[in-house]
């Protein structure tokens, strides 16, 4: 017996082979579902998509989807009886959101548990765009240093660090600024009470007025292309953009035009428009830190995620409620 989803007889001949799993799960999420529930797997390939929809699609009551994978608006035409949906990460902008909406269709994900550590990895983004770690690692393993020394960084402490999407993710990256005794200044969509952090009505507004901008911000539709040329160029020559929310905020043209022209200093990025294949002309860049999406990628924070994924699946299955419902 599973020990942590433990469904009841009713729920196992219920569910049992109509739950689909979608992407490629985390091992605690695979091993309960695949203990009980026998679930169906969304096939890799979009060739094979669409004729298991066609065999499988009546048959589907939840799907659990991991990061980076979603219901979309083709499959929803093709699960005629799916209940629920359970998303493994706090952003689900890769789901049909409004047509979930429309078919009554509830979602949920697994937020608070993975604030920490995604602070935790915007701030090392931070310093290591700023002072230049890893690029100082490699200097140091290629034996450079014996042929004089490391360039100079810049310092990280004492800044004007402005955090776009001022959220649970964003006030603990908040917090941790504040330890270098940075001025917090936000756009959200709408003030909040946050003593001693400037409010701006605009994202331009916000990078005219911040050296450091931090994207911390949901994707999706409403926020594609958010930081723009013009919150670019109102961010200045000296300005430092880190984004740790999606890749599709920033309008990447954009971004990278502003790196190679020097309209902003440099850039730590956590996230990309078509993860992996990153842009080339990023790695051509000097001023520039990537990080390959790893923001809650810890093994503790993984586990807290998939204990919270799977409560939400039990927590359906026997009471048709969401614990974490979006």
């Amino acid at each position: 017996m599973s020990e942590l989803l433990n469904l009841p007889a009713s729920a196992l001949d219920a569910y049992r082979g109509a739950v689909l799993s979608i992407g490629r799960q985390h091992p605690l999420v695979e091993e309960e579902l695949e203990g009980q529930l026998q679930p169906l797997h969304y096939p890799a390939s979009r060739h094979d998509r669409a004729e298991f929809l066609v065999e499988h699609g009546e048959t589907i009551k939840i799907a659990v989807a991991t990061a980076g994978s979603g219901v979309d608006a083709m499959m929803l035409d093709r699960l005629p009886h799916l209940e629920a949906v359970m998303n493994f990460g706090v952003g689900y902008d890769a789901h049909d959101v409004e047509g979930l909406r429309e078919r009554n269709i509830p979602l949920s994900n697994t937020p608070d548990v993975l604030n920490e550590c995604v602070a935790d990895t915007a701030l090392g983004l931070y310093l290591d765009t700023m002072r230049r770690f890893s690029a100082a690692d490699r200097f140091v393993r290629s034996g450079k240093w014996q042929e004089g020394p490391f360039p100079f960084s810049t310092r990280a402490h004492h800044r004007r660090v402005g955090i776009l999407g001022l959220g649970r993710i964003g006030f603990d990256i908040a917090r941790r600024f504040e330890a270098l005794s940075s001025e917090i200044h936000y756009w959200s969509r709408r003030a909040k009470d946050t003593p001693g952090y400037t409010y701006h009505s605009t994202p331009r507004e916000l990078a005219e007025a911040v050296d450091i901008l931090v994207v911390a911000i949901v994707g999706g539709p409403d926020t594609a292309g958010l930081v723009g040329a013009e919150v670019l160029q109102a961010l200045g020559d000296n300005g430092v953009v880190i984004n740790i929310a999606r890749g599709s905020v920033i309008d990447d043209e954009a971004l990278i035009v502003a790196l190679q022209n020097r309209t902003i200093t440099a850039a730590g990025l956590d996230v990309f428009v078509d993860e992996p294949n990153v842009d080339d002309r990023y790695l051509e860049l000097n001023n520039t830190v990537l990080y390959p999406h790893v923001g809650s990628a810890t093994h503790e924070t993984r586990e807290d995620m998939a204990r919270l994924t799977l409560e939400n699946v039990r927590s359906w299955v026997t009471s048709r409620t969401l614990v974490t419902p979006v």
